[in-house]
Order: C-alpha cells, then sequence, then structure tokens
C-alpha cells in the first residue's frame, strides 16, 4: 500500500509551507506530494494568505525535491486550455526529471470561478473528455508528427505536439462518483483511478464499475491502479487525536466514521480494509500543514507498519 501526501492549499497556505511539507514528505519516506487544484478556500478556513496556483507550485516543487512523485488531485478542466495544460504538464515533468502525475477533472466549485472571472460552463463533462483526448494525444505524438482535434469544444489543427515530457508517459489520473461517464473516461484514459472521500463499500462498488468499464473498453483491469483520497487525523492517544480534530474544526467521531482517524493501529487496519476493497494507494488528505509531528507520527507508526 503506497500513502501519498495530499494537501488542501486553497484553504491557507504559503509556498513556503507547501515546499516543508513537500520535502518532510520526502524526507519521511512517503511516496508523493499532490495538491488540490483551488483558488478559494471552502467552510470557515480564513485562506490566507491566498491561493497558490496547482501547476506553478509544482514546478518550484520540482526543483527542490529529488524522489518523490508531484501531482494534482485534481486539475479543473475550467482553468487551463488543454494545449497550455498539455505545454505546462510536460515541462514541468522535465524539470522533475520525469516525476509528475495529472490527475484532471471538470472542475466543480462554481464561487471560485466567478470569484477569479473564469468561465463556469454547464457541459464540463463533455470538455473534460475533449480536454483528456487532447492533452494525451499531444503527449503521444512521435516527434516530428502532428496532432489535430475537431471536436465540439476544441479544435487543435496540425500542431507539433510539443515539448515532450521526460516520461514516456506521463500517469493520468480520473476520479469520482458518477456511475456510468466516469468509469468510462477512466477505463479510456486513466492510468490510475481515484476514488475521494468515500466508504469502503462505495469504493469497492466503485471500482467494480471502473474494471468492468475497462474490461469493455479492451484493457485489463489490473491495468488500472486503485486508490482512495481520505482525510487523516492521527494521535498516540485519544487526547493527542482530540486536539489535532480540533485543530482542523472537525469532530473525533466524524473523522473515525468517513476518514482514517485514530491511534495509528486503529488508522493501520482502516487502510487495510480499504485494501481488501481493492485500493492500493490512499491519499492521506492533510489539512494542518503546521503539524509536522503528526507528518512524523504517520511516518513512524502507520507507514513504516504497512511496509512490514
Amino acid at each position: 500500500m503506497d500513502l501519498r501526501i495530499f494537501t488542501e492549499p486553497q484553504q491557507g497556505a504559503s509556498y513556503e509551507t507547501l515546499l516543508t511539507v513537500a520535502k518532510a514528505t520526502e524526507d519521511l519516506g512517503f511516496d508523493a506530494f499532490f495538491r488540490s487544484d483551488h483558488y478559494l478556500r471552502m467552510g470557515s478556513a480564513d485562506g490566507l494568505p491566498g491561493p497558490t496556483d496547482a501547476w506553478i507550485t509544482l514546478a518550484g516543487l520540482a526543483r527542490e525535491t529529488k524522489r518523490i512523485r508531484l501531482g494534482t488531485l485534481m486539475t479543473a478542466g475550467t482553468f487551463r486550455l488543454p494545449g497550455v495544460l498539455a505545454i505546462q504538464v510536460a515541462q514541468v515533468d522535465q524539470m522533475s526529471g520525469g516525476r509528475v502525475e495529472l490527475g484532471l477533472g471538470a472542475g466543480w466549485f462554481e464561487e471560485e470561478h466567478k470569484a477569479y472571472g473564469i468561465p463556469f460552463p454547464e457541459d464540463r463533462m463533455s470538455r473534460l473528455e475533449e480536454q483528456l483526448a487532447i492533452v494525451t494525444g499531444l503527449w503521444a505524438t512521435e516527434p516530428g508528427a502532428s496532432f489535430d482535434h475537431a471536436g465540439k469544444h476544441y479544435r487543435v489543427e496540425n500542431s507539433p505536439a510539443l515539448p515532450k515530457p521526460a516520461q514516456t508517459r506521463i500517469p493520468v489520473l480520473i476520479g469520482g462518483h458518477g456511475a456510468r461517464r466516469t468509469p468510462r473516461l477512466a477505463a479510456q484514459y486513466a492510468d490510475e483511478f481515484n476514488m475521494p472521500f468515500a466508504s469502503i463499500a462505495d469504493s469497492e462498488r466503485q471500482f467494480g464499475r471502473v474494471r468492468e468499464a475497462a474490461e469493455e473498453a479492451g484493457r485489463k483491469a489490473d491495468d488500472l491502479r486503485y486508490s482512495n483520497a481520505l482525510v487523516v487525523c492521527v494521535g498516540k492517544d485519544d487526547a493527542e487525536v482530540a486536539r489535532r480534530a480540533a485543530a482542523i474544526g472537525r469532530d473525533v467521531d466524524e473523522l473515525r466514521a468517513n476518514g482514517l482517524a485514530g491511534s495509528p493501529a486503529e488508522v493501520v487496519e482502516k487502510i487495510g480494509a480499504y485494501g481488501a476493497a481493492g485500493s492500493s494507494r490512499i491519499y492521506l488528505q492533510l489539512l494542518d500543514l503546521d503539524d509536522l509531528d503528526h507528518l512524523e507520527l504517520i511516518s513512524a507508526q502507520v507507514l513504516a507498519q504497512l511496509r512490514h
């Protein structure tokens, strides 16, 4: 079971804070550092000092880290034109020496679009499908050849399809709860399917849909990796769990029910249950980015157990 660190900087984090967490992620043995792609805080957080851009952040981290994978859960398709996104991600992949992964979604948070003047179209899923076709098509085009796409939303003509990423294929992540279209898009384009903030039963059900869609698309279901994203709140004892829950404005019982909360042993056991449901990778949503002791505890007493 891989453990990756997943941050939500729109809730309030500077680049320097994210750099500190990413370096700790690498030093403590985690597999990857991922971040959300949002421009507006959610809930009661103050969001200070303000949003940071996902791909500018990852470009900086690409030069400041050496081992960990870097990526997004999920880049909002509404924020970037697909050709521009393909260039950005390929460049960051080059800057990292081939450690980038692209999670791409349709975009959903209407208020952030209003706050920063970003169009919020109704047909976002059909746009996402074309974006996936264009981004992956540009990367897959052989050097010296050109790429074309004529769709409802985007038209690409005689593109040199440059630059190329460092990796032969940048892993693409697709995720979500949709029962039909999401599994179909994952089967067609994804290397990994991610189930965000879902129960074990719902995860197993959705993994089954994706596996079935992959077989129908002519792929082996095991060609895809299946993963979960879950909030994490671990403590050496109940008092420490309660303190960490209060720091992120959450209830302990709710966190235990809907995330990975409790003692290291409790969290290892629940991760095992997700593994039994088909997940082989967990993105730990870390909400208090100033609590590096939390990361150290997870590394020493959760990650270490999962590796034995």
